[in-house]
């Protein structure tokens, strides 16, 4: 699935929306839906809703912003669109943004959390982070560590992680990194919320792998240099919000650029 934002309202009434209540504490719901295109399943996700004051968040918008910073830097990971539709929930139509993504599964495969799959086959006293290495995944799971300390992610529980195994073939790979909703500035609101927003400021986060802290998670990479395949500029920060003037502010896309950008610069010179 192609990156792309399509801005002309879709009609999308037609999908089922069931309530999955966020892992993080956050108020709220989120919503997802998912349908069969061409052989093929689609996975749909809304933002941040409530049954009084309906959709609010903006966690779909998180989504594609991180997509394409994880093209910029070269790093495997889940493509999205971001898609304007008029959805229906409890009998109510919203116009809302809402983000659509491929099933990354490849035909004969079968997925399992991380967390599962950890607790099935790790040696008595094995930390999480060790466990990755043995499987061969410590390049995978370094970048995750250094993605989510760029984007400040409060939510990479351990199934937000996964495995993906095809018993015919005897094959087993982890999964592309996928949902970043809960990241960036998503607890922010408003402009002036967003003002106020500490972007360099280590929050509490739900990291499956290392601690709450994406900061001191930092520490579990020993070679810094290898980790992103490509570097940011500042004149990436067009990619990152190309057709998004007129889906977030302006206060609120600077501050997306300045937490990602002044991470990312932070990282470099640790």
């Amino acid at each position: 699935m192609d990156t792309v934002v399509i801005k002309h309202i879709q009609d999308m009434t037609f999908l089922d929306w069931s309530h999955i209540r966020s892992s993080s504490g956050t108020a709220g719901t989120l919503l997802k839906a998912e349908t069969i295109e061409n052989g093929r399943k689609v996975y749909y996700k809304l933002s941040g809703y409530d049954s009084v004051e309906g959709i609010t968040g903006h966690e779909c918008l998180n989504e594609i912003i991180i997509d394409r910073l994880l093209t910029i830097l070269g790093i495997e990971h889940l493509h999205y669109q971001l898609i304007h539709a008029k959805v229906e929930i409890d009998g109510r139509n919203h116009i809302t943004w809402l983000c659509a993504s491929e099933d990354f599964k490849q035909q004969g495969e079968s997925k399992i959390a991380l967390d599962d799959f950890y607790r099935v086959n790790a040696l008595k006293g094995e930390s999480h982070y060790d466990f990755c290495c043995r499987m061969g995944w410590r390049e995978y799971v370094d970048r995750m560590i250094a993605v989510d300390y760029l984007i400040l992610n409060r939510d990479r529980h351990g199934a937000n992680i996964e495995v993906l195994r095809n018993s015919r073939s005897k094959t087993m790979r982890i999964a592309p990194l996928f949902d970043h909703g809960l990241s960036l500035l998503f607890s922010c609101q408003t402009d002036e919320e967003i003002q106020k927003f500490d972007v360099m400021k280590d929050r509490p986060c739900q990291n499956y792998i290392g601690s709450r802290s994406c900061l001191e998670n930092l520490k579990y990479i020993t070679d810094k240099a290898s980790v992103f395949p490509c570097k940011l500029e500042e004149e990436d920060k067009k990619i990152l919000f190309q057709d998004l003037e007129d889906v977030i502010s302006e206060a609120h896309r600077k501050a997306i650029w300045s937490m990602i950008y002044r991470r990312y610069l932070h990282y470099e010179n640790l």
